[in-house]
């Protein structure tokens, strides 16, 4: 069993993909009517969207040896942000601009916390997440706030070439993202970070610096993931982000990300996402409990943890 998990582990990004192909099969086997209608198929791309824009700021922690538990927070912060603005009459990129701020600067918050006075991140980023998701609620007074704004509305309904925006907007920010981490001199710094930090520091690597960017990143894409689901909602929702970063998190890490750090892939973790994504609609599917979609996301969560971990002993 040891040195089958360890097999498992070395094939990352194609390890990944084969799975998510063989759940994609295996539907379509058993539920070929329901899994394979074109409505389902969409739903289950665009309700991945939001995650895989998550994911793409947590692999770019994840592999410098970071962590962000409040990126769930700020989806529903920044939402709540942008609905207060356009509530006020201002105009939609307004909006727009203020919810990327207010996630910039959750994120440096984070990083100034972590890089500077040297917390851990899970420690930080749990406070931040409980603070951020407290101050939505006060800001909202308690209710979802309604999004009337037609154009704001634009970027999470509309549709480009038959396909929704969110999706397309995914799509960028994946390709983009995977290609600065595998061929950006800057980006790249992140996998010797995570490596050996000291190691990293002795070699001239501004590392604090690095730490704190990629944390105000995390904190504008989680603003990105934020605006297209209240635009899509139609309202600054309390409930939206919630439980964002741990699908964000479950994505990163079977898709080949490390909790260890100097480890990982935009790619794969977007195949992660797509596979989770994939999971809660075979379980709307199937004759279960929706109930159990929190249940399978730990078990596969965890899971992955073990494969991680088997896999560095080796």
């Amino acid at each position: 069993m040891k040195r089958f998990f360890s097999i498992i582990s070395r094939f990352e990004e194609r390890r990944i993909f084969i799975i998510l192909i063989g759940v994609w099969i295996l539907m379509s086997i058993f539920y070929p009517r329901e899994f394979l209608n074109p409505a389902v198929l969409k739903a289950t791309i665009l309700a991945m969207s939001s995650i895989a824009v998550i994911a793409v700021g947590m692999t770019i922690l994840l592999v410098s040896g970071g962590f962000d538990l409040s990126v769930g927070s700020v989806v529903t912060f920044t939402g709540v942000a942008a609905a207060l603005v356009l509530k006020n009459d201002q105009p939609w990129f307004l909006a727009m601009a203020a919810a990327v701020a207010c996630g910039t600067l959750v994120g440096l918050g984070n990083g100034l916390m972590i890089a500077k006075l040297r917390i851990n991140p899970f420690i930080t980023t749990l406070g931040m997440m409980i603070f951020i998701r407290g101050l939505s609620t006060i800001f909202a007074g308690g209710n979802n706030i309604p999004i009337m704004n037609s154009s704001y509305n634009w970027v999470g309904q509309a549709s480009v070439f038959g396909v929704q925006f969110p999706i397309w907007v995914c799509l960028v920010c994946v390709l983009v993202g995977d290609f600065l981490l595998r061929k950006s001199r800057y980006f790249r710094q992140n996998y010797y970070i995570g490596g050996n930090e000291n190691a990293a520091i002795l070699s001239g690597i501004p590392v604090s610096r690095v730490k704190i960017q990629n944390y105000m990143l995390s904190g504008a894409l989680a603003a990105v993931a934020g605006i297209l689901l209240s635009a899509r909602l139609g309202n600054g929702s309390l409930t939206a982000g919630l439980n964002m970063e741990f699908k964000a998190v479950t994505g990163a890490i079977i898709g080949g990300c490390a909790l260890s750090g100097g480890k990982g892939t935009v790619l794969g973790a977007f195949f992660g996402a797509m596979l989770m994504a994939t999971i809660d609609s075979a379980i709307n599917i199937m004759p279960v409990s929706s109930y159990w979609q929190e249940f399978v996301t730990g078990m596969v969560l965890i899971l992955a943890i073990i494969v991680d971990s088997i896999g560095k002993k080796q």
